[in-house]
C-alpha cells in the first residue's frame, strides 16, 4: 500500500469577487484517516476540497501536503506548473460527474491516465487498469462503454481511475449525488474497502450514515466557515453547536420515513 498523506489547512480564504467562499478556515487531516465534510448546499465544502489540489486557487493561507505547501513557492509566488503537477499525481479525486470517455472501454477508461501520465506502456496500464477494476468489483464489466454501465458502475470506474495512479490522498466531491438512491450503497461500499485500507480520504457528502461510521472526524461547514470538527459522535451525535443541531434535525426530518 502506497504511504498515505497528510494535510494541513491554515487560515485559508477565498473569494469570488466579493463572495466570500471560505473564511480563515483550519484543518488537520491525520494520514490514514477518513475526513468528511458536511453542511448545508452552498457552504463551501467542495471549494474547499478543490482548494486542497489548487483546482481552485486561495486568496490567503496555507494547504500543504506532507509539509510541502501546494499552488504556491511562497505567500504570494506561484509554484511552476511542473511542480504542481507532479504534486498532484499523489492526490486523487473523484467528482459527482463521471467524466468518463463514452468511446473507450471501462478498461481504456482507467488506463489513458496511466499511458499519459504516468508514462506507462499500454499492457502495463491494462494491467494496472485491470487490477483497479477488480478492486472495485467491475471484473466482469471492463469492456463495457459507459453507455452499457449503470450510475453507480460508471462511478466506480471513476474511482479505479483514480486509485490506478496509487495516490496518497483521495478526494471524493459528492461521489454519490448524481447517483439513484438504489445505486448509492455500492459505491459507498468501494469507498469503505479505500477506508479500511488505510487511504487518506477526504470527503464531502451529504451521506450521514457514512460519516457517521466510516469517518475518523467529521467538520460541519457553513456560509464559508468550519464551525466545528470532532468525532462523529461529537459532531453527528452530540452537537453542541445550535447550528449544527439545527442542520442536522432538518436532515433527519427530510430522511425519515
Amino acid at each position: 500500500m502506497v504511504a498515505a498523506s497528510s494535510v494541513e489547512i491554515r487560515k485559508v480564504n477565498k473569494h469570488y469577487g466579493s463572495f466570500h467562499a471560505l473564511k480563515d478556515v483550519d484543518l488537520s487531516i491525520p494520514p490514514g484517516k477518513v475526513t468528511c465534510l458536511i453542511g448545508p448546499s452552498g457552504s463551501g465544502k467542495s471549494t474547499l476540497l478543490r482548494c486542497v489540489n489548487f483546482l481552485e486557487e486561495y486568496d490567503s493561507g496555507e494547504v500543504r501536503i506532507d509539509g510541502t505547501m501546494i499552488g504556491y513557492e511562497a505567500p504570494g509566488r506561484k509554484m511552476s506548473g511542473r511542480k504542481l503537477r507532479e504534486m498532484r499525481r499523489s492526490i486523487g479525486m473523484v467528482f459527482q460527474q463521471f467524466n468518463l470517455w463514452p468511446h473507450m472501454t471501462a478498461k481504456e477508461n482507467v488506463a489513458e491516465g496511466l499511458i499519459r501520465v504516468r508514462g506507462m506502456s499500454k499492457s502495463q496500464a491494462a494491467e494496472r487498469a485491470a487490477e483497479a477494476l477488480t478492486k472495485v468489483g467491475l471484473a466482469d464489466k471492463m469492456a463495457n462503454h459507459p453507455s452499457r454501465l449503470s450510475g453507480g458502475q460508471q462511478q466506480r470506474v471513476a474511482i479505479a481511475r483514480a486509485i490506478a495512479m496509487e495516490p496518497r490522498l483521495m478526494l471524493f466531491d459528492e461521489p454519490t449525488s448524481a447517483l439513484d438512491p438504489e445505486l448509492v450503497g455500492e459505491v459507498l461500499n468501494v469507498m469503505k474497502t479505500l477506508a479500511s485500507e488505510g487511504m487518506t480520504m477526504v470527503v464531502v457528502t451529504h451521506e450521514m450514515g457514512f460519516a457517521a461510521h466510516v469517518a475518523d472526524q467529521v467538520g460541519f461547514m457553513e456560509k464559508g466557515e468550519l464551525i466545528g470538527v470532532g468525532s462523529p459522535d461529537r459532531i453527528l451525535r452530540q452537537p453542541e453547536d445550535p447550528r449544527i443541531q439545527s442542520f442536522l434535525r432538518t436532515y433527519h426530518e427530510r430522511n425519515s420515513f
